[in-house]
């Protein structure tokens, strides 16, 4: 089911006093779900040694939040700058953090070797030479090509930007031995949203099995292996969760027959984002139009700027309407924003109750890549963060954007320069 009874139940009573206090839109966080659904992913994998989630920051990039994960003991995995600097705020320090860019420039190196640096998961094997002060522990990440099939969010693997193919990776570690690497990881990441257990399942096979070729080739061991996130949630009412129970016990057997094999095993990294916060968000809205033409629309204060799945992915976000969550879903609506492109929408003929203006909508499943994908076409501001705690209590854990931050920008140093003519 989307978003989860207990936040429901926490949630959905004061829903109408959150609104009256804040304002609307909003995105709201439940920190109850997030630590219960930190606390079962450890349990799950408690059998498999030196187990350890890196908390995908792209996912939900709040300094609240990746408070909560650091507290529980995860790492975060980071893909720019800016992600490394909110992990170290939050209080990561090397081999807490995984740098898993790709394109990476220069200054981003500069900034991934401070503050006791990370672990560096390179990309592409080209990468190798341009690391500056090339680090002791490096990872690649790995792309299987033809041998797995992807998803349409992560894409084919054949045509994924990221990652060394299968034919480079034993002359990637070769080369990083040459430049000094002592110490080893692995990671890949082939599929998102992945609600099919059997499919990370064979992904962990699959990254021993590249443990085993590089291994055998260049007579290294591996201290880590990373089988990336990809964990998905039921965004539908009619979808069944993730079996979490069953992929790690398959999983850990994995682990224990390259034990038996090996005389070690690699630890096995993770860097769920979607799992750990998705279910665990929602988008709070207000309904304040009502169009009839060729269809009916309720207009909301909240656009694609704060949520943009559904215009991207065309992706599905249960919506419940507050207070009308028992009545007959009898009308049918196009739930749309107030930006210049038709498909500013959250639903497209979707089965609601009837609406009124000023009903509060519920939008739910936006705890990760909700506001983290916003942008500021139309000069539409992205809207506040909110922290339902543990105690009852609702914190403000980021402010909505303003017309003076949309034109700070426009503030600068005079800076003109003339080409000189040839």
């Amino acid at each position: 089911m989307p978003m989860s009874q207990g936040f429901k139940q926490r949630l959905f009573p004061i829903a109408n006093q959150l609104v009256e206090h804040y304002g609307s839109p909003f995105h709201i966080y439940d920190e109850v779900g997030i630590r219960e659904t930190g606390e079962n992913l450890k349990q799950a994998f408690s059998r498999i040694k030196g187990f350890r989630e890196y908390y995908a920051v792209k996912a939900l990039p709040n300094p609240q939040i990746l408070k909560l994960m650091f507290d529980m003991g995860f790492g975060f995995d980071c893909s720019s700058i800016a992600e490394l600097v909110l992990s170290r705020q939050a209080g990561a320090r090397g081999e807490d953090i995984m740098f898993t860019s790709n394109n990476t420039d220069q200054l981003e190196f500069r900034i991934a070797e401070q503050e006791g640096g990370c672990i560096l998961n390179l990309d592409d094997i080209s990468l190798i030479d341009k690391v500056p002060d090339f680090p002791d522990l490096v990872c690649f990440r790995y792309n299987p090509g033809p041998r797995r099939t992807g998803n349409v969010i992560i894409g084919n693997p054949v045509e994924a930007k990221y990652g060394v193919s299968h034919d480079q990776v034993v002359e990637a570690y070769r080369r990083a031995q040459q430049r000094g690497a002592k110490r080893f990881g692995l990671h890949t990441m082939v599929a998102s949203n992945e609600l099919d257990y059997t499919y990370m399942v064979e992904t962990a096979r699959m990254i021993l099995n590249i443990v085993e070729l590089v291994e055998t080739e260049l007579d290294i061991q591996f201290e880590f292996v990373n089988i990336g996130g990809g964990f998905g949630i039921p965004y539908r009412p009619e979808q069944a969760p993730l079996d979490l129970q069953s992929m790690a016990a398959e999983i850990a057997e994995l682990f224990s027959a390259f034990q038996s094999a090996h005389g070690y095993v690699p630890n096995m990294y993770m860097e769920s984002g979607r799992f750990m916060t998705g279910p665990h968000g929602c988008l709070v809205t207000s309904a304040i139009n009502h169009k009839d033409t060729y269809r009916s629309y309720i207009g909301v204060d909240a656009c694609m700027s704060a949520l943009m799945r559904p215009a991207m992915y065309d992706a599905y976000h249960h919506i419940d309407v507050l207070g009308k969550e028992d009545l007959a879903r009898d009308h049918v609506y196009d739930v749309v924003g107030s930006l210049c492109e038709n498909n500013d929408k959250f639903a497209v003929q979707r089965s609601l109750p009837r609406i009124d203006e000023g009903d509060i909508i519920v939008i739910h499943d936006t705890g990760a890549h909700g506001h983290a994908m916003g942008f500021q076409y139309n000069a539409r501001l992205r809207p506040k963060e909110l922290l339902l705690k543990k105690d009852g209590s609702v914190e403000l854990i980021r402010r909505e954007e303003t017309l003076e931050d949309y034109f700070a920008t426009l503030n600068y140093d005079e800076n003109r320069f003339q080409p000189q003519q040839n």
